[in-house]
């Protein structure tokens, strides 16, 4: 199984997925749009899309005019291809607009562990299968889905922001919240500058310092989490019918 990945800076990556993926045996190509590489032609090729976070907005596309067409891929190959998705924060947002929906400035940035809730929807879909409830996340956005895409349905929500997760089609899904943690994501990002500029505003000066101590006595059950996401987005992927473009690649079951 051969997966791609739209990255947006080099320390925005995978994270704990890359090791589960390998114990998968699944292969997968990075593209690093910030750095302006190109995206494939070819997109059918790929069995799955994940899409990840970034210190840019979704609208900022005079300064990032590689959202556009990382915008129409997306919608290209989940509206078009109907294949499998997994957006996280920026990749999630990134889903909404691609579809239909709608990106804004959340209210109050949402920056450091939160709990976030699944929706009656959400408690039943496969995405959430065998996770804990409430669930603790880390959390580190500006900006938030205001406005879902036609036919989408919320599978969690939070205090802060209504839109935690949604799911597309059987196929699709977005995650607001970072579940890709490993021992050093804190201390990487807190060296953004946007990043830290959030960080201060929402924790103070020494919130950095904090979130990093709490994120590394939470990092088992994170860890513990992200499996279980993988486990459960494999299932979506391995439950999906049949499709002329599964037929074409030899989409493994």
């Amino acid at each position: 199984m051969k997966f791609l990945v739209f990255q947006h800076l080099d320390v925005e990556h995978p994270g704990v997925f890359r090791e589960f993926w390998r114990e998968d045996g699944i292969d997968w190509t990075t593209i690093a749009l910030n750095e302006g590489e190109p995206i494939p032609d070819d997109l059918e090729r790929y069995d799955a899309l994940a899409v990840m976070g970034g210190p840019m907005d979704t609208w900022q596309t005079d300064i990032h005019p590689w959202l556009i067409p990382e915008i129409e891929a997306i919608r290209h190959y989940v509206s078009e291809l109907k294949m499998p998705y997994l957006g996280i924060c920026l990749g999630h947002q990134l889903l909404a607009c691609a579809l239909g929906g709608s990106v804004g400035p959340a209210a109050i940035p949402e920056v450091g562990l939160c709990r976030v809730e699944a929706t009656a929807a959400g408690r039943t879909d496969t995405l959430f299968n065998n996770i804990p409830l409430p669930l603790t996340t880390l959390q580190w956005h500006g900006a938030e889905v205001q406005s879902l895409p036609a036919d989408a349905t919320v599978l969690a929500t939070s205090p802060l922001c209504a839109i935690q997760s949604f799911r597309w089609g059987p196929h699709a899904f977005g995650l607001q919240f970072h579940a890709e943690l490993t021992a050093e994501t804190v201390s990487d990002w807190s060296r953004i500058p946007e990043y830290a500029a959030y960080l201060e505003q929402v924790l103070g000066k020494q919130g950095a310092e904090r979130l990093t101590a709490d994120a590394l006595a939470a990092l088992p059950q994170f860890r513990q989490t992200a499996y279980q996401f993988h486990r459960n987005f494999m299932s979506c992927l391995s439950s999906q019918p049949a499709s002329p473009w599964r037929d074409a690649i030899n989409f493994r079951r």
